[in-house]
């Protein structure tokens, strides 16, 4: 049965609607009105799934496609900081086909396999998407001593070249400008740009991208983009499985959890989907078999970092961004993914462990030492589940948002937006939870110093009520696909007590949770240093402005020196300097700016040449004598001389 709450049309006006109220909007004004439904979130390029991102992939989706059909070997990349061109030198679009590929929706060659049998872009989507969401946007394609040229503005044609001779090579060029009043303040990133470049040419093999003028090139394809992103020794020789349509590779490392790189069609997955799920499974399953033991999945998969890469005929993604698999089947004729990805796995892995009873051997100790400490831990985890729960009741040490991960599924946009703020002590919590957007932002508050964690087993670390509450409130105690926040950030003072509660804190992470740093989940806030502002107005109003993180013409919030002394040379002899310490010093109508729209955030990244293992080693082990001398040789005095 159906509620109406018995409000009748009559009674309320507001309920009444005409034909004058249905309107359709043409292909651009409905991308640029409903910009996520095609990129996903907009953002401003400080993220590495920011909409900027997803246009360059979309154009060059379209060369890759050129390459795996057997056109052309090579793409140019060409980035400033706001603009963006792509080259490939493939087939070239049909030149009288230019504009309707770029301008109308639903248009596109791949809906029919015999052109583009196994292509990323099925929808004839992407490059419309491009074109409307630009303020310039212009396409190429030169075919057999021929070109065309057509520009677009915000997706509407503004000139056309015609059919005109030309004598530069095969293949399609298209640069574009994002639209800044859709991307605000967006800068494009190069570290984010070389990533995707770099996961094209592992999943490419034997093609070569250049990016501005540097060549990207691989020869062992995920063998090379496993050792890209270990960021720990393997215990073993990476195990490198190829096939046709599928490529596999698998090793473990001392680091906890699992850790995993999928792609369809040499699209990064990077939600899973069908495959990764066949693919775990079946690792699972062969590996069981081989070693004829009643192993656990989990014990097998504790330390895994493994990639698997398909190619699926007509695939179905769960959205435009394509970054998880929908798929059941490998193509219209073809088997089940389980089926293929299976039946692959389990000749092919089982064959190399008999074929190398070293790495078998290896393999089979790690399984076992998983298995020892799960046992261990079986003991001890419920009564600690039990106590931590009531430690976080009655410590109330988290504060939720209303909206979580758990809570929202199927919304994107609310996932996106979750955040959760670890802050140290009440003062600093207190000034966050005043001000927070209680339906995104999230407050864990610390109770001291935690633990240094560094090279204790698990069992420890796992007893200790602070690292137990904190597991607690992000939901990760089984795994970090449950994660509640999209992001983790750490808000500390800025001082030295409150640096090393951030050392503290990574150092947990990166030895029991790498996984959240390396999927892009942890933080560091950022917040001004100082605050300058005019004391002769202040003083004479008798108060300060309506706080804002932007400069204004009579308070600066400064985040470096630099801004600091740039600041005091606008004001003069009337500045009047304030040095933040601690984030309770801050008021909370101050910290408002600070964590709203215009929140300054340091992503943490771990990249292959952070040698992990060294790192905590000499930052957070027992070479005391050694660290001190480091300290004292990079010393830097701070001049307090003209702070108040």
């Amino acid at each position: 049965m159906i509620e109406t709450n018995d409000i009748h049309q009559d009674e309320n006006p507001s309920y009444n609607y005409s034909g004058d109220d249905i309107k359709t909007l043409d292909w651009r004004e409905h991308i640029r009105l409903r910009p996520g439904m095609y990129i996903g979130k907009l953002g401003d390029g400080s993220q590495n799934d920011d909409g900027i991102y997803v246009l360059i992939k979309e154009v060059l989706d379209n060369a890759i496609d050129e390459y795996m059909m057997g056109f052309g070997k090579q793409i140019d990349v060409e980035i400033t900081e706001t603009s963006a061109s792509v080259r490939d030198y493939g087939r070239g679009i049909p030149l009288d086909k230019v504009a309707d590929v770029s301008s109308k929706m639903n248009t596109g060659a791949k809906y029919d396999s015999k052109a583009f049998k196994k292509s990323v872009g099925l929808n004839g989507v992407g490059i419309k998407a491009v074109n409307a969401l630009s303020t310039e946007f212009r396409i190429t394609s030169t075919r057999d001593g021929q070109s065309r040229t057509i520009e677009f503005r915000c997706g509407e044609m503004v000139s056309d070249s015609g059919i005109v001779p030309s004598d530069e090579p095969n293949g399609t060029m298209v640069s574009f400008h994002p639209d800044n009043s859709i991307f605000r303040d967006f800068r494009y990133n190069d570290e984010y740009v070389i990533q995707l470049i770099k996961n094209y040419t592992f999943l490419n093999t034997g093609l070569s991208i250049y990016f501005n003028g540097k060549r990207y090139y691989s020869r062992n394809g995920l063998l090379d983009l496993l050792k890209e992103n270990l960021t720990t020794e393997p215990l073993y020789p990476i195990i490198h499985l190829t096939g046709e349509d599928i490529e596999a590779v698998i090793t473990h490392t001392k680091q906890f959890g699992e850790e995993y790189y999928s792609f369809v069609n040499g699209q990064h997955t990077t939600q899973g989907g069908t495959h990764l799920s066949a693919f775990r499974e079946s690792v699972s399953r062969t590996i069981k078999e081989h070693y004829g033991k009643n192993f656990e999945y989990s014990d097998i998969r504790g330390g895994m970092v493994a990639a698997i890469s398909i190619k699926v005929e007509e695939p179905v993604f769960e959205s435009q961004t394509k970054t998880k698999l929908g798929s059941r089947d490998m193509g219209p004729e073809g088997p089940t993914v389980a089926k293929f990805i299976g039946d692959f796995i389990k000749k092919e892995l089982d064959n190399y462990l008999h074929k190398e009873p070293e790495t078998a051997d290896i393999l089979l100790k790690k399984i076992q030492e998983n298995e020892k400490e799960r046992k261990a831990m079986a003991g001890v985890t419920k009564a600690i589940r039990e106590k931590t729960k009531k430690l976080a009741i009655n410590n109330k040490k988290l504060l939720d948002c209303r909206t979580h991960l758990n809570d929202t599924k199927g919304d994107e946009d609310k996932k996106m937006a979750s955040s959760i703020f670890i802050t140290e002590g009440d003062s600093a919590a207190g000034s966050i939870t005043k001000i927070r957007n209680v339906d995104t932002q999230a407050v864990f508050s610390l109770r001291g110093k935690p633990l240094n964690t560094y090279g204790m087993p698990l069992i420890e670390v796992y007893k200790n009520d602070e690292f137990s509450s904190l597991r607690l409130a992000l939901n990760i105690e089984e795994s970090i696909d449950d994660l509640r926040y999209n992001q983790v950030i750490i808000a500390t003072d800025a001082d030295v007590d409150g640096m090393h509660i951030r050392l503290l804190l990574l150092t947990y992470f990166l030895q029991f949770c790498p996984d959240l740093i390396k999927k892009g989940h942890v933080y560091v806030l950022q917040t001004p240093l100082f605050r300058v502002r005019n004391r002769k107005t202040t003083r004479r109003s008798g108060t300060t402005k309506k706080s804002s993180s932007q400069p204004t013409e009579d308070v600066y919030y400064c985040y470096t020196d630099e801004e600091r002394i740039d600041a005091i040379n606008k004001l003069g002899n009337n500045a009047e300097i304030t040095r933040f310490k601690g984030l309770g010093e801050i008021s909370p109508e101050e910290f408002r700016e600070f964590i709203g729209p215009n929140i300054r955030l340091d992503r943490v990244t771990l990249r292959k040449e952070d040698a992990v293992d060294d790192l905590l080693e000499f930052y957070m082990g027992k070479n005391t004598v050694e660290r001190q001398n480091f300290i004292i040789d990079n010393l830097v005095i701070e001049d307090d001389s003209q702070i108040s």
